[in-house]
């Protein structure tokens, strides 16, 4: 049986804004195993980033419990949780947060300076993750050069060279036309199906949804029963 790699009880969210509580999230219990594409879906305003920021270590949970590959990860420091997060994760944004003065092979090379890797050893990462994505002709275009799909995939690329464990992506197709989205999702998918990657994705869009092998919606906070 695949083990936990994120175990949520009773989890809960509260942003305080002047003198109003606004509760974000409420009473989530999840359960994400090992080798699972998990997609949340909900209207905006659901608490679905949210959620994936909590999981990612990005932000952390008012009350509950949360479990992220065996570590409670709401109880680290700063720093403690942000070398874990280079470590365990890689971010996927609706934005592709690449650095423009920088090559495409340079821009997956970033997360990769900050391990102990020797410089050969990073070329063979990189390379082989923009293979992955399929890009490895542009290895020395600039983002200005790619179109919107290929901004997407070297921000893949940057994701999962670190071969981190989980994969969190946040709205991937937001900004790409009906062919680039589909480019992206085969590619999550294969990372899934062919890599055993762990992939947590939120989305708004149902066609995206259908590569996930697992859907929840959330809505108002809360996460809904499973449908039969």
């Amino acid at each position: 049986m695949a083990k936990s790699v994120v175990e949520i009880k009773n989890l809960s969210k509260i942003f305080q804004r002047d003198s109003f509580s606004v509760a974000a999230l409420e009473s989530i219990d999840l359960d994400v195993k090992e080798g699972e594409f998990l997609c949340l879906m909900g209207p905006s305003g659901s608490g679905k980033t949210t959620l994936l920021n909590i999981i990612a270590g990005i932000d952390r949970p008012t009350g509950g419990e949360l479990h992220v590959l065996g570590e409670d990860i709401a109880t680290l420091s700063e720093d403690a949780l942000a070398t874990w997060r280079n470590v365990h994760v890689g971010f996927v944004f609706q934005t592709f947060n690449l650095i423009p003065v920088l090559t495409a092979y340079e821009n997956v090379e970033l997360p990769l300076l900050l391990t102990k890797l020797s410089a050969a050893e990073r070329k063979e990462h990189v390379l082989m993750a923009l293979k992955l994505v399929g890009l490895a002709d542009r290895i020395d275009h600039y983002p200005r050069q790619l179109s919107g799909g290929q901004e997407q995939r070297v921000a893949i690329a940057r994701a999962i060279v670190t071969d981190p464990t989980l994969v969190v992506a946040d709205e991937p197709t937001g900004d790409l036309d009906a062919y680039s989205a589909d480019e992206v999702l085969d590619i999550l998918s294969r990372l899934n199906r062919d890599f055993k990657k762990t992939i947590l994705m939120v989305t708004h869009d149902p066609r995206a949804a259908h590569h996930a092998t697992v859907v929840r919606h959330l809505e108002k906070g809360q996460l809904l029963p499973v449908e039969n």
